[in-house]
């Protein structure tokens, strides 16, 4: 049994007050006592019993009587901001949604007081605000749906060919009348005798035909002269019939290229979202550094700024070379999901080197996130010379072991593709390599990359033998062995 319940509660306060030797006496004696008991009973709980109910330090003063608000403020605030629905609105809302949608909204208006909105609500007044008070007189595209007030498309409708729409363009083109409709203009045989006007033009006589000839020549001039005019009067007058820009935009954009008549019906895609959003455009900025000299207008490059205190020009001139991609799949209930996994290596060609690894769906996502952790990561490489390692390194990583070996000025490097880029990166020049075993491409690059930080000191060796180190090359050649 629960002994939060009440019965469990007054039988266990009952069974402690029995056990107590002498209780009953007690009780009998001095009945001041009982409700102590009780009390001692029902402590079941970790928490303190509170001595007595806690009273506010000073009274409730209502906003009215201290002059903050008063009823006239309230009812402006309201008016102001949940003003009731204008006749416009509610024509505009009618040509939206139907006629019981309109009553649901009038319901829900009605069962709302805007006062107690205003007393009882807090309204956020800053940027980042959420909108929850929606106007259904606008539309957000973010959240609300298209409205369906277009018909459904025609099922059978398919795809025009050639023939069909050569004739939906000219039908569009011919509601743009320009100039003089085609066939208006007259003929060769309208400037001739009514006698020869069915006889064929070679069988004129010569002075008719040299005559017709030059009335229909300057009757041609004459259209001309007027074409012109025309067009200087619809130059000046930018209210011609013909087509605009946008009806041209529109017959590309909005045309139908079905054989549905050019059924306008309601599409599946979203409302699109304007330049400017409003209430977000001008609050966020790209974080561009003046220092930057316009190398990083992206902001790609302030995150790795701040972390690793180098500038921007100083990035850019690190080289970064892709030494190895992978693409590796995880198997899911809804199928194989492929990503590309990148490791690059980077170096300022001066003792430091630096690995980065990434994975993502994209592989030029995956390159720049294993370029900027390859730069974020690189540590100083302990140098001989400024051109080779301090004796052998050896680092064995799974099945793959590989052995770097220092060698003398002019050797070069005799080592393999991936570990010639990372020695060239780090400012190696003169270097062997073996790998006995396996030469996995992922472990033979972390390999070396151990084998080269942990090189052993030569001097720390000398001083935890309590020796002193001498450099017979230094010694020899004066100290110029560059």
């Amino acid at each position: 049994m629960s002994v939060a319940r009440p019965a469990a509660r007054r039988l266990i306060s009952g069974r402690l007050a029995a056990a107590v030797p002498g209780a009953a006496a007690a009780a009998a004696a001095t009945p001041s006592t009982a409700p102590c008991q009780h009390v001692f009973a029902h402590q079941f709980h970790s928490s303190a019993a509170m001595a007595a109910r806690r009273r506010p330090r000073f009274a409730n003063v209502r906003a009215a009587d201290m002059g903050i608000m008063s009823e006239k403020q309230i009812d402006q605030f309201t008016q102001e901001k949940f003003p009731k629905y204008t006749d416009e609105e509610l024509a505009l809302l009618r040509t939206k949604y139907s006629p019981e949608q309109i009553a649901a909204l009038e319901a829900g208006e009605a069962a709302i007081n805007p006062r107690d909105l205003t007393i009882q609500g807090r309204l956020r007044v800053d940027p980042y605000r959420v909108p929850y008070i929606d106007d259904f007189a606008e539309s957000q595209p973010v959240i609300d749906k298209r409205p369906q007030n277009k018909p459904p498309p025609d099922p059978h409708a398919r795809f025009m060919n050639m023939d069909e729409f050569t004739e939906d363009l000219i039908n569009w083109a011919d509601q743009f009348t320009t100039g003089d409709v085609t066939g208006t203009l007259k003929r060769l045989e309208d400037f001739v005798p009514d006698e020869y006007k069915k006889t064929p033009e070679g069988r004129w006589p010569g002075e008719v035909r040299a005559q017709a000839h030059k009335d229909f020549q300057r009757y041609l001039q004459t259209e001309v002269d007027k074409q012109k005019q025309n067009k200087g009067v619809e130059q000046e007058a930018p209210d011609s019939s013909g087509p605009t820009d946008a009806d041209v935009l529109q017959y590309i954009l909005e045309r139908s290229a079905m054989t549905d008549n050019n059924l306008q019906s309601n599409s599946a895609l979203a409302l699109g979202l304007p330049d400017k959003v409003p209430g977000v455009s001008g609050l966020y900025k790209n974080a561009i550094d003046p220092e930057d000299a316009g190398l990083d207008d992206i902001g790609m490059y302030q995150d790795l700024k701040k972390r690793t205190g180098m500038s921007v020009k100083q990035i850019l001139a690190v080289n970064v070379r892709r030494l190895l991609t992978r693409w590796v799949s995880n198997q899911t209930r809804l199928g194989k999901v492929r990503s590309c996994w990148v490791m690059c290596v980077a170096g300022n060609g001066d003792g430091w080197l630096g690995l980065g690894e990434a994975k993502s769906t994209e592989p030029s996502v995956a390159t720049l996130k294993a370029r900027l952790l390859a730069i974020q990561n690189m540590r100083p490489i302990r140098r001989y010379e400024k051109r080779t390692i301090y004796g052998e390194s050896e680092v064995k990583i799974s099945g793959t072991i590989v052995k770097l070996m220092a060698r003398p000025p002019g050797f070069g490097l005799r080592v393999s593709h991936r570990i010639f880029e990372m020695c060239r990166a780090a400012g190696i020049y003169d270097l062997s390599a073996r790998m006995p075993r396996s030469r996995n491409p992922m472990n033979s690059i972390k390999a070396t990359f151990q084998a080269l930080c942990n090189q052993r000191d030569p001097e720390e060796i000398a001083m935890g033998r309590g020796k002193k180190m001498v450099d017979a090359r230094k010694v020899y050649y004066g100290g110029a062995v560059f």
